[in-house]
C-alpha cells in the first residue's frame, strides 16, 4: 500500500482537496504576516517586561491593584510593559504602565468569550494564533512577572520555563507574585519533580517568589546590574532561533 492509498477522504492529494489545501496555504501566510507585523511595531521596543495573570480579576482586587502598582514602577523606571491587553491582570498591567513613563504594549487574542482589548494600551497588536502571541511575549522580554491567574497564566508560565530549561531562550528573570497563591505550585515542584528526577534540583533557581513591588524592580536590576539589557551577541543569535 502506498502513502497516497493510507491517507483518509478529505485529506491532501485526495479529489476534491484542492480547496482545502488553498486555505491551508493562505491560513500559513496570515501566521506570518501575524509575526512580520508585530515585530516590526516591537522591535524598537526596549527594554520590556511581560506581566502575566488572569482576565477575572476585577479592577477591586488586590491582585489588580497592585499589579497596576507593579506595572507603574516599571513603566517609570524606563521598561515598557506587555500584557495580554484584555481584561483583568492585563488591564491592571497596561493601566499603571499607560500612566507611567514608559509604552503601554497589549498583545490581544481575539476569543469567543473573556477577551476584549482593554483601553490602556500606547501600542496594541492584535493576534489570531495563540502561538504567535506567545513568541512576541518571550521576544521582547527582559524579565516575565507572573501575577495569580488560571489556565492560560500556567501555560504562559511553564512555556517560558521550558524554553529557558531547555536553552531555546536566554535567561532572563521569572518572577512569581504573590508566594501563598504559588508556594503549593512551587512545592510541588521540589517534593515530586525533583524528587523523581523529572527535572534537576537546579531548575528551581529558573524562578523566584517575591512578595512586594519594590522586591520585583530590585530582582530585576539585579539579574541585570554587570551587563545592561541589551541582548549579548549569543543572545541575540539565541533569540533569533526561538
Amino acid at each position: 500500500m502506498s502513502a497516497q492509498d493510507k491517507l483518509p477522504p478529505g485529506t491532501y492529494g485526495t479529489p476534491g482537496s484542492d480547496g482545502q489545501m488553498a486555505r491551508e496555504a493562505w491560513r500559513i501566510f496570515g501566521i506570518m504576516s501575524e509575526f512580520v507585523e508585530a515585530a516590526e511595531r516591537m522591535g524598537p521596543i526596549r527594554p520590556a517586561v511581560t506581566i502575566f495573570g488572569s482576565a477575572r480579576t476585577p479592577p477591586e482586587h488586590p491582585y489588580y491593584k497592585v499589579t497596576e502598582e507593579i506595572a507603574r514602577m516599571l513603566s517609570d523606571s524606563g521598561f515598557s510593559v506587555i500584557s495580554g491587553g484584555g481584561p483583568g491582570i492585563m488591564e491592571a498591567a497596561n493601566k499603571g504602565a499607560f500612566h507611567g513613563k514608559s509604552p503601554s504594549i497589549g498583545l490581544n487574542i481575539q476569543l469567543p468569550m473573556e477577551q476584549h482589548a482593554n483601553p490602556y494600551q500606547d501600542i496594541s497588536q492584535t493576534f489570531h494564533h495563540f502561538f504567535a502571541r506567545k513568541y512576541m511575549f518571550v521576544r521582547f522580554a527582559s524579565a516575565y512577572i507572573v501575577m495569580p491567574g488560571g489556565f492560560g497564566t500556567l501555560d504562559e508560565v511553564m512555556e517560558s520555563l521550558t524554553l529557558i530549561q531547555t536553552r531555546k531562550s536566554r535567561k532572563i528573570p521569572v518572577i512569581l507574585y504573590h508566594s501563598p497563591f504559588w508556594k503549593g505550585l512551587i512545592d510541588w515542584f521540589r517534593q515530586t519533580l525533583v524528587a523523581e528526577g523529572m527535572i534537576n534540583p537546579e531548575d528551581l533557581d529558573l524562578v523566584q517568589m517575591i512578595d512586594s513591588p519594590q522586591e520585583v524592580l530590585e530582582a530585576i536590576f539585579k539579574h541585570y546590574e554587570h551587563r545592561g539589557f541589551e541582548m549579548q551577541p549569543h543572545e541575540h543569535e539565541l533569540m533569533l532561533n526561538l
